[in-house]
């Protein structure tokens, strides 16, 4: 069966930096886009970052452009989301999906505070 694992939350100071891990099974990893998405306290869950599957194009929300890089590597069937300059409205639980249904991780928090 499909399952989505992510792994690398933790705690940062504001301008610090995480890299977030998800990684995929019981699907053709290589040729799937794969989405983060995040949901801070007392917020609905956003779109944060996609990357196509075989194109490898990316996609981002325009609050993290600039300062967060989505990636993969299809042979350890895993996607990245590397956070710099993170900001403490970055914090929230992160998810992985697949981008065009319904299969999404557990979530992995990522707090920001000094």
């Amino acid at each position: 069966q499909v399952r989505l694992v992510e792994s690398g939350g933790g705690l940062v100071q504001p301008g610090g930096s995480l890299r977030l891990s998800c990684t995929g099974s019981g699907f053709t990893f290589s040729i799937t886009a794969m989405s983060w998405y995040r949901q801070g306290p007392g917020k609905e869950r956003e779109f944060v970052a996609q990357i196509g599957g075989a194109s490898g194009y990316t996609k981002y929300a325009d609050s993290v452009k600039g300062r967060f890089t989505i990636s993969r590597d299809n042979a350890k069937n895993t996607v990245y989301l590397q956070m710099n300059s993170l900001k403490i409205e970055d914090t929230a639980v992160y998810y992985c999906r697949r981008s065009f249904d319904n299969y999404w991780g557990q979530g992995t928090q990522v707090t920001v505070s000094s």
